[in-house]
């Protein structure tokens, strides 16, 4: 018995937003809703067909556990469907969507929403050890007296010294690097100049504003309404149509003290955001006389040096296209998350030079040589941003878009994954996709 054709049938994302703008009072359990509401607006699906609801969140919120469910019930589905929330760094909402895939190949779910949310203007501060252990210990304490005297000798000190989460959370606790160093260690290693990396971030950002002005993301992009003003926010704000390379320029290095390349300008911008995709198989989208976006062909995980973590998707393409006899010239658009500007070309130099990929990396193969002009055609995450547990799957999304505008057959998403792994997914359109 040959296995179901798994689709992506439908999928709609949220604005990206800038960290601290205009999604700073929506919380990831909150956007989630909003986008599992509005998928099932666009579908005419009845609620009780879906089997499961599959959310990736990084920063989860220590008030809404299992960030998943809370966005489910919340949006008034049935109480039924079992939910749960999945972390694999940047990767959160593509493990969702494998996650999805391996349900109904299982034979567990014919029809799976799989999706990520993500706010980063909601990472907490948390207090040091010392400040817990004081509070611990007022907890304690049973009489006035005790209490009286622990704030006499309270730490007052350690209470300005708050641990910044988010800053902890974009660094490796396995090798003590910050994202941007890994970035930094690419660019050393693979010679690319801080003027490369610039004006890669300027394109990103020119073409993301040419999208967003002709309309591009409109298809993809579902209102979110944010407090306090409820208005609805219907484009991202991360996008500079006035960047150029003699501004960029002016940017200090931030993650290296000297040498350093590595900008806030030519790195992904901190975001709030949520994307749901709905997935199930070709025979059920089209018995509900759905045309799905795309055909999910095959998707591949792989493991890599934390320190080198930008080149995960030069291992996991690798992997994905051994096992599907294909190479890069097979791939009519590519979606890359843009983690850092080095990062990206870093993993072009991977992808074409065989020198590299075979004796530097260890890979069977180069997957070959991209052309620029099929690379993220619409910009990347310099210019959209990176809400880490929704990047994925809005790589997903805007690749299946793409694919159906240039009736194009085939493409790759891929990223980077904090920790040092890659995944990457190879999308397909035929007769019976859009």
């Amino acid at each position: 018995m040959s296995q179901p054709i798994l689709v992506i049938a439908e999928g709609v994302r949220t604005p990206f937003l800038k960290s601290g703008t205009d999604a700073k009072e929506a919380s990831a359990g909150e956007m989630a809703r909003q986008v599992l509401q509005a998928l099932l607006k666009r579908v005419s699906v009845d609620p009780q067909e879906i089997d499961e609801i599959i959310f990736g969140c990084v920063a989860q919120p220590f008030d809404q556990a299992n960030v998943a469910r809370v966005a489910q019930i919340n949006s008034g589905l049935p109480l039924s469907i079992p939910a749960y929330t999945v972390h694999r760094n940047c990767a959160s909402s593509m493990q969702a969507v494998t996650s999805a895939c391996e349900q109904i190949l299982s034979g567990r779910a014919q029809v799976v929403v799989a999706g990520g949310t993500e706010s980063l203007s909601n990472t907490p501060l948390a207090y040091n050890r010392k400040a817990v252990a004081w509070f611990a210990r007022l907890g304690r304490a049973k009489t006035p007296l005790q209490k009286a005297g622990l704030l006499l000798k309270a730490p007052w000190g350690e209470f300005l010294k708050p641990r910044v989460t988010l800053l902890e959370g974009l660094t490796d606790p396995t090798c003590g690097m910050g994202m941007g160093q890994t970035a930094e260690l690419l660019a050393d290693e693979f010679g690319i100049s801080r003027r490369e990396q610039d004006e890669y971030a300027v394109r990103s950002h020119l073409k993301a504003a040419q999208a967003q002005t002709s309309g591009r993301f409109d298809r993809e992009i579902v209102p979110l309404f944010a407090p306090p003003s409820m208005a609805p926010l219907t484009k991202d704000n991360g996008i500079r149509p006035d960047s150029s390379v003699e501004k960029l320029a002016k940017l200090k290095a931030v993650f290296a003290r000297e040498h350093g390349t590595v900008t806030a300008g030519n790195s992904s911008q901190i975001t709030d955001g949520a994307v749901a995709l709905l997935i199930t198989t070709m025979e059920r989208a089209l018995s509900w006389g759905l045309k799905p976006l795309a055909i999910l062909r095959g998707q591949a995980y792989a493991g890599l040096d934390p320190r080198r973590m930008g080149l995960g998707p030069v291992y996991s393409t690798g992997r994905l296209f051994d096992g599907l006899g294909l190479s890069m010239a097979d791939m009519d658009v590519v979606e890359i998350n843009e983690a850092f500007a080095a990062q990206v070309l870093a993993c072009l130099k991977g992808f074409a030079d065989e020198k590299i990929a075979v004796g530097r990396l260890g890979l069977k193969r180069a997957a070959g040589a991209l052309d620029p002009a099929r690379l993220n055609v619409h910009g990347g995450a310099i210019a959209l941003g990176h809400p880490v547990g929704s990047s994925g799957g809005r790589l997903l999304l805007t690749l299946a878009h793409e694919l159906i505008e240039r009736r194009a057959a085939r493409g790759l998403a891929t990223l980077c994954v904090g920790g040092g792994q890659g995944a990457a997914f190879v999308l397909e359109r035929d007769e019976h996709t859009r």
